[in-house]
């Protein structure tokens, strides 16, 4: 099925389900696809595997979906986390999509001493994943989180799960590599931490220095890069 249209529908999916997608779905799907009724398309929701469903009604803004049969069952993602500091819209959208695309569970916003911005659109990133997720034939869709302050983050992170935090001009820092276990990314503002963040973050027990390599990478090059080095043996 690979080439379908696929539409994430956070929904119950279930053999024989009719389920009524939303105003924009019915919009792509008719208007911008193409698609008429008796069409097939792939629906997922993040919990029940992949369906193919036929198009029971399509009007411009309504769309009803006949689930016929369970074409991939559900399979646990990578269990990594992305944090990283908002940037300029183009730049944030661009980390949210390809971090989609590359496997992760979550996408936590981290508000640092040189965050260039603190304003988020929830809602749009959670659209631009879902597209994302829909495009690269994944079966969940990433959760992404209120934006936090760095210091809120480290004084409450989870005791089993090893944060890798992106620092440059460090020769401490050993090359990012996959961690054992439940792990997180964690890439800084365009102006990099301060020194008081550095300091904290190299005395947090549960930090794991890292280097990207040997050049300044903009900060939505380093989040997709670090994400692939973690990612790597697993394919992404």
């Amino acid at each position: 099925m690979s080439g379908s249209i696929r539409l994430h529908i956070p929904t119950p999916l279930f053999a024989g389900a009719e389920i009524t997608a939303s105003p924009a779905q019915a919009h792509y799907l008719g208007s911008v696809m193409r698609r008429a009724v008796g069409g097939s398309v792939l629906i997922f929701n993040g919990e029940h595997g992949e369906w193919r469903a036929t198009i029971a009604a399509l009007k411009r803004d309504r769309l009803v979906l006949h689930l016929a049969e369970q074409t991939r069952p559900q399979a646990p993602d990578a269990d990594i986390w992305l944090l990283f500091a908002p940037l300029k819209r183009d730049a944030t959208d661009l980390v949210v999509e390809k971090a989609t695309e590359l496997g992760v569970s979550a996408l936590l916003p981290v508000l640092t001493e040189r965050t260039n911005t603190a304003r988020i659109n929830p809602e749009r990133l959670e659209a631009i994943a879902a597209e994302a997720a829909e495009q690269c034939e994944r079966l969940t869709v990433p959760r992404i989180a209120a934006p936090r302050k760095l210091w809120d983050v480290l004084g409450d992170w989870p005791s089993d799960r090893h944060l890798v935090a992106a620092i440059e001009r460090d020769g401490a820092a050993r090359h990012a590599a996959p961690q054992p276990g439940p792990s997180a990314l964690l890439v800084g503002p365009e102006g990099g931490f301060t020194p008081v963040e550095l300091d904290a973050l190299r005395r947090h027990a549960l930090v794991v220095p890292a280097s990207l390599g040997p050049r300044i990478l903009r900060a939505e090059t380093a989040a997709i890069a670090g994400l692939a080095l973690l990612l790597a043996p697993a394919g992404g």
